[in-house]
C-alpha cells in the first residue's frame, strides 16, 4: 500500500472512532483502549464463552425472562395453550386407537411434517408403534411453537430467540436421533448384523480424534485448492498484507474490453467462485471472453487483530482496482461482490462516487445486503449483549475463530447439517459423501476482531450504511450517490442474506437495478452452472425513474425461466459498452493461481 493511502487509512480510522463516539455508537474494547478494570470482565466473558459455544447467557436470559414474564401476565394465552394441549392429547389417543384396531387399515395421520422436514419420510415410520412416536413428537413440536409465539408484549427479537432455542432442543430430542425409536436404524442393524453401528462407532472415534487434533474432516481430503478445485489457470499479479490478486489467463482470442474484478467474502475462501472445472463461475466467464481478476483474502492471525473494515476497503477493493487498471490500462472495471464482499463493494462504490472516482462500469451484488433491518436468521445471534460477549472472545484471541462461525451456521440448519449427518454417519454407518461445495464450506477463515466488531455494530446493529451514517476516510457516504448500473442476485431459500432483504437495494439507490431471483440457497443458488437440473430464475430491470414494485408483487408477476442464471448475467455484462479486443497482458508473475493466501489454515 502506498504511503499516502496508509496515512489516509489511519486518518480514516481515527475519524471513525471519533464519529462513532459522537453518534453514541459503542466503540469495541481492545487491549490498547480497554477502560481500567475492564480486562477482568473481558477475560471472564471469554472464558465463559468456551462453555456456552459463544452464546451470551445474558442475551439468552433476557429473551426467556421477557417471554416468561409476559406469558405469566397473559392468562388467556395460558388457557389457550392448556386447551390446545388437551386437544392434541385427545387427537393423539384417537389416532393410537385407530392404528391399533385390527383390519382398520392405515389410519390417516393427525399431523403432517412441515414440507422441509424429511426425517419421517421412510415408510417404516408408518408402522406401529413408530407412527405413534413420530406423530406424538410432531404434535408436541407444534404446541411448543404456539407456546413461544404470539405472546403479547414480547419483543420480536426475544420471541425469535426463544422459538429458535426451543426448536434446537426438540431437534436434539427427536425420535429419529435414537436407535430405540428409529425403525430405519433398527432395520439397518438387523440387516447388517450390527455392522452399521460398528462403522458408526469408528466414524465417531475418527471425528473425535480429528477434532482434538485440529485436523480436517474426511470430506475435505478429496478436494484441495490448486489440486482439483480452484484450478482455472492464472497468476498472482499483486500482493499486499491483506490480499493476493489473481489474474486468470484468457481462454479466447478476443476479450471484452472491460475487465471484471471479484470481491469475495472474507469469511470463506474465494474458490466458491472457482470450484471444480464443471461448476466454476470463473472458468465459465473466462470461456465467454471476460478478463477476470479475483481477490484472495489473507487468513488473519492474532497479529492482525487491529485490521479494520476501512483497511479491508483500502487494502482490498481500492488496491485491487488500482492494480487492475495498471495491468490492463482499462479506464473502467466491472466489479462483482459476493456476500460480505458485496457489502464491502457497495461501501467502496459509494465512497468512490463521493470522491468523483468513476472507474466502476457496473456493480454486481451476489447474495449481498446493504440494509440489515431484516438480515435473516443470523440476527438471532446479533444483539448488543451477544456482540459484547463475542467481542470478549475476539479480544482475547485477536480474531473470530472458524469454529465459532461454523457452529452458528450449523445451528441455523441443525436438521440438515447436524442431526441428519449424525444419523447417517453414526447410526446408519454411512461414509461421508465427497463434494467440492462441502469441502469449501468446511474451509473457513478467521476474521480480525476489530473488523468483525465494526461490521456487526455499524451494519447489523446500527444499520449505518442504509441510514446514511457510515463513514469512510472520515467522511459520510450515501448509497444513492452510486451511478453505475447494478445487477443484484438473490437466492430463493437464502438463510444468510434473505432475497427480500437483497431486493431492498432498489429502495436505497438512485440508479438502474437489474434484479435476478434464482432457485437454491446462499451457496448452491450462486453455484448454478448451465446444465444443472431443476434450476430456474426470474429477471427484471427497474429503471431509476420508474415507480417501485414491492418484492411479493415482483415475484408474482415477473416471468420465470428454466436453467442457470449465469448466461443471463454474462449477457448483461457483455451488453455494457466496450468492443472486443486482444487480451491485455498478464501482470507481474508472483506465482501460479490460486496463490498462497488461500492455502493458509
Amino acid at each position: 500500500m502506498s504511503t499516502a493511502r496508509q496515512a489516509n487509512t489511519e486518518q480514516g480510522r481515527e475519524h471513525e472512532r471519533q464519529g462513532s463516539a459522537w453518534q453514541g455508537v459503542p466503540v469495541p474494547d481492545y487491549p490498547e483502549s480497554a477502560p481500567e478494570g475492564a480486562t477482568l470482565d473481558l477475560l471472564l466473558n471469554a472464558w465463559l464463552g468456551k462453555f456456552t459455544g459463544g452464546i451470551s447467557p445474558a442475551a439468552l436470559g433476557n429473551a426467556y425472562a421477557d417471554w416468561l414474564s409476559h406469558l405469566a401476565l397473559a392468562p388467556s394465552k395460558q388457557q389457550t395453550l392448556l386447551q390446545e394441549a388437551w386437544k392434541k392429547i385427545a387427537r393423539w389417543q384417537q389416532y393410537a386407537v385407530q392404528s391399533a384396531l385390527p383390519g382398520a387399515g392405515a389410519a390417516p395421520p393427525c399431523i403432517a411434517p412441515l414440507p422441509q422436514d424429511r426425517r419421517f419420510d421412510d415408510p417404516a415410520w408408518q408402522r406401529w408403534p413408530y407412527n405413534l412416536v413420530y406423530q406424538g413428537f410432531l404434535l408436541q413440536q407444534q404446541w411448543w411453537h404456539r407456546a413461544t409465539t404470539g405472546v403479547r408484549g414480547v419483543a420480536p427479537h426475544h420471541e425469535d430467540v426463544v422459538t429458535f432455542t426451543v426448536r434446537q432442543w426438540l431437534d436434539m430430542l427427536a425420535p429419529s436421533n435414537f436407535m430405540l425409536t428409529n425403525p430405519v436404524v433398527q432395520q439397518a442393524t438387523l440387516a447388517s448384523g450390527g455392522a452399521n453401528l460398528a462403522r458408526g462407532m469408528a466414524h465417531m472415534a475418527d471425528d473425535w480424534q480429528r477434532a482434538a487434533m485440529g485436523q480436517h474432516a474426511p470430506d475435505q481430503r478429496s478436494y484441495q485448492a490448486g489440486g482439483n478445485v480452484a484450478v482455472t489457470p492464472g497468476k498472482v499479479v499483486y500482493r499486499n498484507d491483506l490480499i493476493e490478486l489473481i489474474q486468470y489467463a484468457p481462454a479466447t482470442a478476443r476479450v471484452h474490453a472491460t475487465p471484471l474484478l471479484f470481491v469475495p467474502a472474507w469469511i470463506m475462501k474465494f474458490y466458491i467462485l472457482d470450484l471444480s472445472p464443471h461448476n466454476s463461475l470463473v472458468r465459465y466467464l473466462v470461456g465467454q471472453g471476460h478478463t477476470v481478476f479475483m481477490i484472495s483474502w489473507k487468513n488473519p492471525t492474532e497479529e492482525d487483530r487491529e485490521l479494520s473494515l476501512e483497511d479491508y476497503r483500502q487494502l482490498g477493493v481500492m488496491d485491487a482496482l488500482d492494480a487492475v487498471g495498471a495491468i490492463t490500462g482499462a479506464p473502467q472495471v466491472h466489479a462483482a461482490g459476493y456476500c460480505l464482499g458485496g457489502t464491502l463493494l457497495a461501501i467502496a462504490a459509494a465512497s468512490m462516487a463521493r470522491d468523483g472516482d468513476a472507474r466502476l462500469a457496473s456493480i454486481t451484488m451476489l447474495a449481498s445486503q446493504v440494509d440489515f433491518k431484516e438480515p435473516g436468521e443470523l440476527s438471532l445471534f446479533i444483539d448488543d449483549s451477544q456482540v459484547s460477549f463475542l467481542e470478549a472472545a475476539m479480544w482475547k484471541q485477536g480474531y473470530l475463530d472458524t469454529k465459532q462461525m461454523a457452529g452458528a451456521f450449523q445451528l441455523l440448519r441443525s436438521n440438515d447439517l447436524v442431526w441428519s449427518r449424525r444419523l447417517r454417519h453414526y447410526l446408519l454407518g454411512e461414509d461421508e459423501q465427497d463434494s467440492d461445495l462441502m469441502a469449501w464450506n468446511a474451509d473457513a477463515t478467521r476474521m480480525p476482531c476489530r473488523m468483525h466488531s465494526e461490521y456487526l455494530r455499524r451494519l447489523f446493529l446500527h444499520n449505518d450504511l442504509a441510514e446514511g451514517r457510515y463513514r469512510t476516510a472520515g467522511r459520510h457516504i450515501a448509497l444513492p450517490d452510486i451511478g453505475a448500473p447494478i445487477f443484484a442476485v438473490g437466492t430463493l431459500t437464502d438463510h444468510v442474506a434473505p432475497w427480500r432483504s437483497v431486493y431492498k437495494l432498489q429502495l436505497l439507490t438512485d440508479t438502474d437495478v437489474t434484479f435476478l431471483l434464482t432457485s437454491g440457497g446462499h451457496n448452491a443458488g450462486v453455484v448454478s452452472p448451465p446444465g444443472q437440473p431443476r434450476r430456474s430464475y426470474q429477471l427484471a430491470t427497474h429503471r431509476h425513474d420508474e415507480p417501485y414494485i414491492d418484492a411479493d408483487s415482483w415475484q408474482r408477476d415477473v416471468p420465470r425461466h428454466d436453467g442457470s442464471w449465469w448466461p443471463a448475467w454474462q449477457a448483461w455484462l457483455a451488453a455494457r459498452p466496450g468492443a472486443l479486443a486482444a487480451p491485455p497482458p498478464m501482470g507481474p508473475d508472483l506465482g501460479d493461481a490460486p496463490g498462497s493466501y488461500v492455502l493458509q489454515t
